[in-house]
């Protein structure tokens, strides 16, 4: 997922007591089962009333930590965490539906390749959340006559997670490793033989795949289909907002507090929806639909993650001294369905604990020197914590994101499960294990 702020430190660098009961990590089980089945089973029910489920289970966790713990600190700092995920998110959402992107020539696989590795460069430079609202759409377009669902899941492996590992900048659980200390270029100086060597082989892979839809699809349709858009940007002074979101994401790292970059990015999107010429975002297919959504149901996830997230902090300590390898796939599977940011913060604060002398998280210092004595495994918990969160739905902000703008498009989607069985287990999670094998084990 996509979170800025670094409250959930919280669970990192504060005594929570006890470990919270085995029973309240229910809800966000059975809330990851319901976004898995629910749109198979009761479909109409499931799209009537999912915000209310969501609701309902959130409260399950509101009352326990309230009432039963009395401990009112991690919800605060969970609503804020919702607060700044939605602000990032929803900003962007709207800013980038005022943008029209013509792409000239027929989506030939190679022109494909080359969109998703442009892409790929463009979330180090404005996030992956900001470079997948960007260009969905424009990709769905030129995909228009034969799209299905293997290009959004690719797009989700490369452009929403994977392409964002070389800056602090592009996904959340680095940058957070930045306002801690570890240095700016640290990412791009240790990170980009596996970002490069990924990055290959999901473009070979997708090439190869998208190379046999492309010989199904007859010629005559190609023609009618393709290669009567030119390229332009429409919209284009909306790239001027895009700016100012940044800048108030980076705002974070300067010691501006908590509200005001939310405040700078509800702003922005608003200035941006009342300038912008309604018939770009008709053009484009913009509804609030997705956002919806995406909205409702994080709203429930970050309230059940509270003592899963919890519980992991807790029991951390009797992982014993993990080796590079095991820091990588421990971070990378709770990445996978856990806040991948929050994931990032438990496992560096184990590595910093294990450390001889220790060290400590809050001390920017020392843990740069140990991003400089131990790089890899910073390296480890770092591309654990990116790699892996393009693995579910859930792993990153930009990916439900996608699926719904998608879905919206009237374009079939995996569902929860197909997307894991038959996109993640068979293609990413080989891929991500060879990486590991060559640059961590």
């Amino acid at each position: 997922m996509n979170s800025l702020h670094p409250s959930w430190m919280l669970f990192a660098t504060l005594e929570m007591g006890v470990p919270p009961s085995l029973w309240i990590l229910a809800p966000f089980a059975i809330l990851l089962g319901a976004i898995a089945l629910g749109p198979l089973l009761t479909p109409r029910i499931w799209h009537e009333r999912y915000h209310i489920f969501s609701v309902c289970l959130a409260i399950i966790v509101v009352v326990y930590y309230l009432l039963g713990r009395r401990q009112g600190e991690p919800l605060v700092h969970a609503l804020q965490e919702y607060i700044s995920f939605m602000a990032l998110i929803g900003s962007l959402f709207v800013v980038t539906g005022g943008i029209h992107l013509g792409v000239a020539g027929e989506a030939t696989p190679i022109r494909n390749v080359v969109f998703l590795g442009i892409g790929a460069v463009l979330a180090n430079v404005v996030g992956t959340t900001g470079a997948a609202m960007l260009l969905i759409r424009p990709w769905i377009r030129m995909n228009r006559y034969r799209i299905t669902g293997f290009h959004i899941v690719f797009f989700i492996f490369i452009v929403a997670n994977v392409g964002g590992c070389l800056t602090p900048v592009g996904d959340p659980p680095l940058f957070l490793g930045y306002l801690r200390g570890v240095p700016f270029l640290w990412t791009l100086e240790h990170l980009w033989p596996d970002w490069l060597f990924v990055m290959g082989l999901l473009l070979v892979v997708f090439y190869i795949m998208d190379r046999r839809n492309f010989r199904r699809a007859p010629r005559e349709v190609r023609e009618i289909e393709t290669a009567h858009e030119t390229f332009q940007i429409d919209g284009w002074k909306n790239s001027f907002f895009i700016g100012v979101i940044l800048l108030a994401v980076l705002l974070r790292g300067w010691g501006v507090p908590w509200g005001v970059p939310e405040v700078i990015m509800a702003a922005t999107a608003w200035a941006a929806y009342r300038t912008t010429d309604p018939r770009i975002r008709k053009r484009n297919d913009f509804s609030f639909g997705p956002i919806q959504e995406v909205g409702w149901l994080f709203f429930g996830i970050f309230a059940t993650l509270v003592p899963v997230i919890h519980a992991l902090t807790v029991y951390a300590n009797v992982l014993g001294h993990p080796s590079n390898l095991q820091y990588y796939w421990m971070t990378g599977s709770m990445s996978a369905f856990l806040d991948n940011a929050p994931t990032y913060l438990t496992f560096l604060t184990l590595g910093l604990t294990l450390h001889d002398p220790p060290f400590h998280l809050l001390n920017s210092s020392e843990v740069a020197l140990f991003a400089a004595r131990n790089p890899h495994t910073l390296a480890a918990i770092s591309l654990g914590a990116v790699f892996f969160g393009a693995a579910t739905y859930i792993g990153n902000g930009p990916n439900l994101l996608v699926k719904a703008i998608a879905e919206s498009s009237k374009i079939r989607t995996p569902g929860f499960f197909g997307y894991i069985f038959f996109f993640t287990l068979p293609i990413l999670i080989p891929i991500l294990a060879l990486a590991g094998w060559f640059f961590i084990a």
